[in-house]
């Protein structure tokens, strides 16, 4: 099988003057299998590259010859596994970001299978570090669970006890619509219905909105993600949603909110982990990245997350030594979990053993046009969420690995 939009990076060797079989000897693959061309291009795709690039860059000079290759898996678990599979076999060492969950659940799994490390930073299933986790596997930048605590529960504290989900078919969407279902109940709320459409071919939602606007719920809450939200936020308020119903954006992110225009946007409540214009941090590490991303625009949190964990794993490797690191991909993963991470993108947290990736998380309202002081200012924080409150407990995850421990 082909591998589609093939590019390559390859840093550090030549500049040390190994010989060609030290360099094969010590040389990192990763490749970084995201989605190019489909909905979720903009806020994973070549940013995503560009973003795990810039962390081999700052491993030049370290003892590293480093290779950083795409593929386009199109949001189909079918062409991931067999992405994955041939470049596991071909010598790839670790493979980052997969967003779409189904895919990544496959990805894991062959991981597993071929003792190699998967990064995961674009799918969100809570499932990946739940009963799906896995030795060889880290979950980094947000989950459903993560989603569905901060923008579910507080939407449902604050009034929002109706609820009607449209819900992408697949399992990122069923598992967030389960964790913001949990958040809701508890919150004395319900779910009065809800509606599922094929991913990823579907683009007129109007259907769903017509449902949604039957139920009289107070609350249309979108489990999913890229463009998709942005098309169902447009099309609710065509059909006039928005004048009775709060919309909950359980996975909105900035690169949405950037198509939408702060016009429509205006209000909407999102959390995000990262954001480029947090600190002085994720400014220093936007300004190094962003004259290479798509368009010149900063960050999107997937992105920054593939940097970060690219970055977390390339520390751990030259730790354990190149030859140790590229014959167990569990012992990476462990040592990665043994060694606190610190990153520009996300600054200090850990891994967990059920591989979940902690730090804080913020909730965010999207400010008005007169509020914006610029290009891409679009935020406002309303409440920060500690590393160790914003996930899933680890005991109740179901993890094998935490039940083992």
């Amino acid at each position: 099988m082909s591998i589609v939009d093939r590019r390559s990076l390859l840093v550090a060797g030549a500049a040390l003057g190994l010989s060609p079989a030290q360099a094969q000897s010590q040389t990192i693959r990763i490749g970084v299998l995201t989605d190019i061309s489909g909905p979720y291009r903009d806020p994973t795709g070549p940013g995503s590259a560009v973003c795990t690039e810039q962390a081999a860059l700052e491993f030049q000079g370290r003892g590293l010859t480093i290779e950083v290759i795409r593929a386009d898996h199109q949001n189909r678990p079918d062409v991931g596994a067999n992405i994955a599979r041939q470049w596991y076999d071909q010598g790839v060492d670790a493979i980052v970001d997969v967003p779409t969950s189904s895919v990544a659940l496959a990805v894991s799994q062959i991981a597993r299978e071929k003792n190699k490390v998967f990064l995961n930073s674009g799918a969100a299933s809570s499932d990946l570090t739940g009963p799906a986790c896995s030795p060889n596997t880290v979950h980094f930048t947000y989950d459903t669970y993560m989603l569905a605590r901060s923008t579910g529960g507080t939407m449902a504290r604050a009034g929002g006890d109706t609820w009607y989900f449209v819900t992408a078919d697949y399992a990122f969407g069923h598992a967030l619509q389960r964790d913001v279902t949990r958040f809701v109940e508890q919150a004395g709320g319900r779910v009065l219905g809800a509606a599922r459409y094929p991913f990823p071919n579907t683009t007129d939602f109007s259907s769903f909105m017509v449902q949604a606007q039957a139920s009289r719920a107070k609350v249309l809450g979108l489990a999913n993600a890229g463009t998709d939200t942005a098309n169902c936020i447009k099309q609710a308020r065509e059909f006039g949603l928005t004048r009775n119903m709060k919309i909950a954006g359980l996975l909105l992110s900035m690169m949405e909110v950037h198509s939408l225009g702060l016009d429509v946007a205006q209000g909407l409540v999102l959390t995000e982990p990262f954001y480029w214009n947090l600190n002085d941090r994720t400014r220093a590490f936007t300004a190094r990245v962003r004259s290479r991303l798509p368009n010149g625009w900063p960050p999107a949190q997937v992105q920054a997350g593939c940097y970060g964990a690219t970055l977390h794993y390339l520390k751990t490797v030259a730790d354990m030594g190149a030859a140790a690191a590229k014959a167990d991909g569990a012992a990476v993963v462990a040592r990665m979990k043994a060694m606190p991470t610190d990153d520009d993108a996300f600054g200090t947290g850990l891994i967990r053993p059920d591989g979940r990736k902690i730090h804080p998380t913020y909730l965010w309202e999207v400010k008005t046009p007169a509020q914006s002081r610029g290009a891409w200012d679009y935020f406002n924080l309303l409440a920060t969420t500690p590393a160790e409150e914003a996930f899933r407990p680890l005991a109740e995850g179901g993890c094998p690995l935490v039940t083992r421990s």
